[in-house]
């Protein structure tokens, strides 16, 4: 497959390097260090699936967890009411 790629100067100046060292054509020495590079990766590990672990929340019959969220927002609205009403105050 021909392509074109930008390289980094770094890199260049590697693959010039390494072409000179070893008496090698830029399309090898570019291929070979692909193949290293890409065959050096290794598989991701097998890891376990994340699974929750819930856990009971105490709280007692007749309290609707999802209200709090409300509670905190009327909270919220409250102390910035509040603090609105101080700065505007003489």
């Amino acid at each position: 497959m021909r392509t074109t790629v930008t390289l980094d100067k770094d890199v260049e100046r590697m693959l010039q390097d390494s072409m000179h060292r070893e008496r090698r054509s830029f399309k090898e020495t570019l291929n070979d260090a692909v193949r290293a590079g890409l065959g050096a990766r290794r598989a991701p590990l097998a890891r376990r699936p994340f699974r929750v672990q819930a856990k009971a929340m105490g709280l007692r019959s007749g309290f609707d967890p999802a209200g709090f969220n409300k509670l905190t927002d009327d909270l919220d609205v409250e102390a910035q009411m509040e603090r609105s009403h101080r700065s505007a105050a003489p």
